[in-house]
């Protein structure tokens, strides 16, 4: 039985939680911290049989008992919370981004230089049914050689723009999710990004600096041509579609909706919209993303997504802001 200790108890720490107390056999939440506990949290967490529960993170590090942690606080704390825990011989989980700063993750990836420890970064898309399907079938040779790749991802509403603040920005938090699919749809780097972007949904946020539309072209290692269309706001739900064109075919996958049904009537034809957000979308990956870093501790296996995934979506993001402050294509060798 593997003993975790989750660090930070908001959204998705509590999504973990739930997943390892009710999905996940072969491993315990044995403790969760976080400086903001409050009365509500941690009955929900109680009554999930957490044993300890702490305002102060470095509890969990000094517990010996514990094997691995869940680094789900702030952003800004991901990886100097990462380096502590590996220092204090725990596996990691961490979600992403690792940081904003190469400089910072490159301290995670010489933290664990030496060490037999997992780190994992929480790129949960990977785990998700659709798009595990696309990587199987392009791995199969079904579609020959990737020559296109198009990667639609829009949000039901935007954030609140005081988010934008700490988020580090669109394609630091959201569009991250898709640099890192585009690598793994096709399993290849990313040589060059281009974008061009603007402020169509919401003013407030283009006055944080922002944006909040945009079209992202990536060149691939491999010498596939990708697509990455975002919009902070789709007013009929979570968008979430992607395709891989190749030599020999094509695959694609749709939106999960509730239900396949489609309704005929004298008014039209009407089905089910997308469902709304990524807990409803994802809910079931999140679990299985667990699942890979669980498997890989107890058999000392590789785990699905290590820290170069983490440390090139956070390049290629950065190379997207800089083609949008100075209008040109970026190389990733610049970052």
């Amino acid at each position: 039985m593997i003993n975790i200790g989750i660090i930070g108890a908001g959204r998705i720490g509590k999504v973990h939680l739930q997943s390892i107390t009710y999905h996940i056999k072969n491993a315990r939440v044995k403790a969760v911290a976080d400086p903001f506990m409050n009365d509500e949290t941690r009955a929900m967490i109680t009554s999930m049989g957490v044993e300890e529960i702490y305002t102060d993170y470095k509890k969990i590090l000094e517990d010996d008992l514990i094997d691995a942690v869940l680094v789900c606080s702030s952003t800004d704390t991901h990886s100097a919370i990462s380096v502590e825990a590996i220092e204090a011989g725990k596996h990691v989980f961490c979600e992403k981004p690792v940081d904003h700063s190469i400089e910072k993750i490159m301290n995670v990836k010489n933290a664990l230089e030496g060490k037999k420890l997992k780190f994992q970064v929480g790129f949960n898309r990977r785990s998700d049914h659709n798009f595990a399907a696309i990587r199987a079938a392009v791995d199969a040779g079904k579609i020959g050689q990737p020559h296109i790749v198009k990667i639609t991802s829009r949000d039901p509403e935007p954030p609140n723009p005081a988010y934008i603040k700490v988020s580090g920005g669109m394609f630091l938090d959201m569009t991250i999710h898709d640099f890192d699919m585009a690598c793994f749809l096709v399993n290849s780097n990313v040589e060059e990004v281009y974008v061009q972007s603007a402020v169509l949904v919401d003013k407030a946020i283009g006055d944080q600096g922002d944006v909040d539309t945009a079209i992202i072209t990536l060149k691939m290692s491999n010498g596939a041509l990708c697509v990455i269309d975002n919009s902070r706001k789709a007013a009929y739900g979570y968008d979430q579609r992607a395709e891989v064109f190749g030599s020999k075919g094509m695959v694609a996958t749709a939106n999960d909706t509730l239900s396949t049904a489609v309704i005929s009537d004298a008014d039209g034809i009407t089905g089910e919209k997308p469902l709304y957000f990524f807990l409803e979308r994802y809910m079931q990956s999140f679990t299985k993303e667990l699942c890979g870093f669980i498997d890989a501790i107890i058999n000392d296996t590789d785990v699905p997504v290590g820290i170069e995934a983490g440390l090139q979506s956070v390049q290629i993001a950065l190379a997207a802001k800089k083609s949008v402050e100075e209008h040109r294509p970026v190389k990733l060798s610049e970052i």
